[in-house]
């Protein structure tokens, strides 16, 4: 048992079992099948050739809406099958290892569309986007330019008030799905005046839109995600009815904050679904190169870009489910995670093209390992585009620097320990309620498990080992979490040139790889004495250790001895045995595995 399940009680309290997403996800993997196998109609050699015809798979597409993959997106309340947040990340994992693009334009989309009306819809809003999501139909969404600060992403819609409800105008050149959504979820602009309420969110629904009202623009290529449709919309003073708005008028920026929260930790773990298939290329290549053996000089890489894929999944999964567990103060490490978990994993998959190697020249027949170089160029290609989103590296910062030195006053080192059941992917939760989500949250639960954890560890005593090694890294990042203290207590809250400057970003970027080395512990400390890997400290004091190098703090302990072995001896159980390279270290189909 770990220590913080004999130091707190109510980990086991009733709620929302995930056997049922769990069981989904594993259907839906089978299904999809080998796509490492060239003979599947469903794997990368058929992903790389729809891409070249500026396509997705389309018997890809076919087999989700046989599966019913939309209604993964609709609550159960609505018809669907969405109950948990961490739930539906399992369910859409299976999609993410094969394709970015797909996952993106079949599914997540209509889900990032959707979020608003299930958080603030009326009734009949929410039944007719159910009825439509759950029948295969999409929705997509017309965001204002506020949510971006990336002019991929510019343009605006504006919405007159009129005595039947409103008239639209505008244009957005890029909107995913443009022209295949059915349901169009547009932030509009409602009132002239500049401020937080000058914009509202209106459901459209296409076919009821008058004729030659909104009209579909060309289709606009991209560097990322060239299998996805990004087209135009222009509303040519098309009419809506009074009950097309969502929630209140001018509350479009408080519902996207909330919504947001959502979205954010689900972007993170679609990246650490994609690049797992990356490592496991890459052992693949080490394997043959080697005669079966891991080669010695791509150990440390191997084994490292492991442990920085369960951190990141720790991560993500952790704000997904405090997302049911910590509603009012999730809106912190969901920002954080948006843009932490790509960047770190951009950088590993990086280092990973020195051992899968780069792609040929087009046009030439592809063997099983050129189709591998080139299905992590387009990972790459895919990336910025994906991970962007609704909002960017600049919009998360945006999010969080306001809120350090708020909490550096009244959370940090202060906050109770958020308990085992935050960290522990599989406990039952409590119904999500997305109009819970507080726009800004007074305190900072991972900081919290950190100082808790610290505590733990010191009267633990253990002196030798990997005891002491991760006494050491915990003590170096809490004293960092202190330093950062000092230097936010410093900041006036309102002072906006502080606030807008170089140095607040660097301190939100540390904060955020503290976050990160919070939930890698928590998750570690919640299996300790438990069966599995993720009770084994070895890949803890690796990510920790690789944590505390990207944030240059001084005094860090070596590995211990065998550290490097005990990781990779892991990677390669999990790649003969055919299984994921996450937290949940679940069955994956996969062709070549010796």
């Amino acid at each position: 048992m770990s220590m913080r399940t004999q130091a707190m009680t109510g980990a086991d309290s009733p709620g929302i079992p995930s056997a049922g997403a769990e069981a989904r996800a594993r259907t839906l993997e089978e299904r999809l099948g080998a796509p490492d196998d060239p003979g599947n109609p469903l794997g990368f050699a058929a992903v790389l050739a729809a891409e070249e015809r500026g396509e997705l798979v389309a018997e890809a597409e076919q087999l989700l809406h046989d599966q019913g993959f939309g209604a993964e997106m609709v609550p159960v309340a609505d018809g669907g099958r969405l109950e948990r947040a961490d739930g539906l990340a399992r369910v859409i994992r299976p999609v993410f290892r094969r394709d970015l693009g797909l996952g993106t334009g079949y599914g997540v989309t209509s889900l990032f569309a959707a979020t608003p009306v299930w958080t603030a819809g009326a009734a009949e809003q929410r039944a007719a986007l159910a009825d439509i999501l759950c029948g295969g139909g999409r929705a997509s969404v017309v965001h204002h330019s506020m949510a971006h600060g990336n002019a991929l992403w510019s343009g605006e819609v504006s919405a007159l008030t009129t005595s039947r409800g409103f008239r639209l105008g505008g244009r957005k050149d890029v909107v995913i799905n443009a022209a295949r959504a059915r349901a169009l979820v547009v932030y509009a602009r409602t009132d002239p005046a500049p401020g937080s309420r000058s914009h509202s969110v209106l459901l459209i629904d296409r076919e009821a839109a008058a004729a030659g009202r909104l009209r579909t623009l060309p289709r606009q290529p991209t560097t990322g995600l060239r299998g996805c449709a990004f087209g135009g919309l222009e509303f040519a003073d098309c009419p809506a009815p009074a009950g097309a708005l969502v929630g209140e008028a001018g509350g479009a920026v408080p519902l996207a904050l909330r919504t947001f929260q959502f979205h954010r930790p689900l972007c993170a773990v679609m990246v650490v679904a994609a690049a797992g298939t990356v490592l496991r290329t890459a052992v693949r290549a080490v394997a043959r190169d080697g005669g079966g053996h891991m080669g010695e000089r791509h150990r440390p890489l191997l084994a490292g870009v492991f442990a920085d894929l369960l951190a990141c999944d720790s991560l993500a999964t952790t704000v997904l489910r405090a997302l049911h567990l910590h509603p009012q103060s999730a809106d912190l490490a969901a920002a954080e995670v948006k843009y932490l978990v790509p960047d770190l994993l951009r950088e590993d998959l990086e280092e990973l093209a020195t051992v899968v190697g780069r792609p040929g020249r087009a046009g030439h027949a592809r063997d099983a390992g050129e189709v591998d170089r080139e299905m992590l160029a387009k990972l790459m290609r895919d990336l910025p585009t994906a991970s962007l989103g609704h909002a960017g590296t600049a919009a998360c910062q945006a999010a969080v620097i306001p809120r350090l030195p708020l909490l550096a006053r009244t959370s940090w080192l202060r906050a109770e320990d958020p308990g085992d059941a935050l960290f522990r992917p599989g406990l039952a939760l409590p119904p999500l309620a997305l109009d819970a989500l507080a726009v800004a949250g007074r305190s900072d639960f991972l900081a919290a498990a950190l100082a808790a954890t610290a505590g733990r560890l010191r009267a633990d005593g253990v002196e030798h080992g990997y005891g002491r090694a991760l006494g050491a890294l915990v003590a170096a990042l809490l004293g960092e979490l202190a330093a950062l203290r000092e230097r936010c207590v410093a900041v006036a809250p309102g002072d906006l040139g502080v606030l807008s400057s170089p140095r607040m970003c660097a301190l939100a970027d540390r904060h955020a790889l503290l976050s990160a080395a919070a939930a890698a512990l928590g998750v570690w400390e919640s299996h300790r004495g438990r069966p599995g890997f993720l009770g084994d400290p070895a890949w803890l004091v690796m990510a920790l250790l690789r944590i505390g190098r990207r944030l240059c703090l001084p005094d860090l302990p070596e590995l211990p001895d065998g550290c490097v072995d005990r990781v990779l001896a892991e990677v390669a159980e999990r790649y003969r045995g055919r299984r994921s390279y996450d937290l949940y270290d679940e069955p994956v189909q996969w062709a070549d595995a010796p």
